[in-house]
């Protein structure tokens, strides 16, 4: 699907027919969204900007080139953003060309950040005079949602850490929980890195207009402050994993305690069981007639001494 945003009357249009292209310059055009876009759209596009439009390979490349790079007639950034699920995120590539003055934006994935982008652009059409600011506006729309997700993450492991705190039982879901959150916290922290790479190649750019460039600054600023604050989050969950599994580790201990205290009770008195459970044929203890009360007495008063003999070292 193509969604295109046009200039008219100072206002702004939308329209998603490609044969606008033959009728219209780059001046008539702000942004070009193409939306899991068919061949035809894609040609479309690439023959009026006169670009090759980014492979989804070429997008999921890591190295910073790929990130942000320039050409001679065009400017290229690939990120990546976020898709909620029910229990966590998955991430989806999206490529950004500046060609002309005009932003063309891919993506394969329905995203709020573009929808907000697109109502900002409508509601204050003279704040957007070229691509390069509708750039920049989908990217502070980005960051602020990063920020929600950050601070959401926050509160669930806040919550987690209180449950932690006054569970009388660490099990196995709670330590799913906190690998839970790792994950996601790991993977929020990198795609705010992804965003701190292309904001870096935009500062370094000398072809974006100049009143952009302290907006840029100031993204930097949040991003690095998001960085920061995920760093915390990471940094507790280790530290709720470490306590959890402290705990775990105390409760198995007293669990062994006990087993092993059973058994030193136990063992005096399987000595004795022991020693007249043999079938050597001389053993005068087996005519005594008060010899089986006897020996049952004995393995009781080893174990009751045993018992005493940890209180009072304190054992118990």
């Amino acid at each position: 699907m193509i969604t295109i945003y046009l200039k008219q009357y100072n206002k702004i249009v939308r329209n998603a027919d490609v044969k606008l292209f033959d009728d219209l310059g780059y001046d008539d055009i702000l942004w070009i969204d193409l939306l899991s876009p068919t061949i035809k759209e894609q040609k479309a596009v690439e023959n009026f900007l006169d670009i090759n439009l980014q492979t989804r390979q070429q997008v999921e490349e890591i190295e910073s080139s790929s990130k942000y790079s320039e050409t001679e007639n065009s400017i290229i950034c690939n990120s990546n953003f976020f898709v909620p699920g029910e229990n966590n995120f998955s991430v989806e590539p999206v490529s950004f060309i500046v060609s002309e003055g005009v932003l063309v934006s891919v993506r394969n994935s329905e995203f709020r950040t573009f929808n907000e982008a697109a109502k900002r652009l409508q509601m204050n059409a003279k704040a957007y005079t070229t691509g390069y600011y509708i750039l920049i506006s989908i990217m502070e729309v980005r960051i602020d949602f990063d920020a929600d997700l950050v601070e959401a993450l926050a509160k669930s492991i806040a919550a987690l850490s209180k449950h932690l705190s006054s569970a009388e039982k660490v099990d196995k879901d709670m330590l799913q929980q906190i690998n839970h959150l790792q994950e996601n916290t790991m993977l929020i922290r990198e795609n705010i890195f992804d965003r701190q790479r292309i904001l870096s190649g935009i500062q370094r750019s000398e072809r974006f207009p100049y009143d952009i460039y302290p907006r840029v600054q100031l993204m930097i600023k949040d991003v690095n402050s998001l960085i920061n604050h995920a760093d915390f989050s990471s940094e507790r969950l280790d530290y709720m994993q470490d306590t959890a599994i402290g705990l775990i580790n105390i409760e198995q201990s007293n669990v062994t305690k006990i087993f092993t205290v059973a058994a030193v009770f136990f063992m005096p008195p399987t000595m004795i069981a022991s020693v007249y459970g043999m079938n050597f044929k001389h053993m005068p203890e087996l005519q005594w007639t008060y010899g089986y009360p006897i020996v049952i007495g004995l393995m009781i008063v080893s174990a009751v001494m045993t018992y005493f003999f940890f209180r009072w070292k304190k054992w118990l």
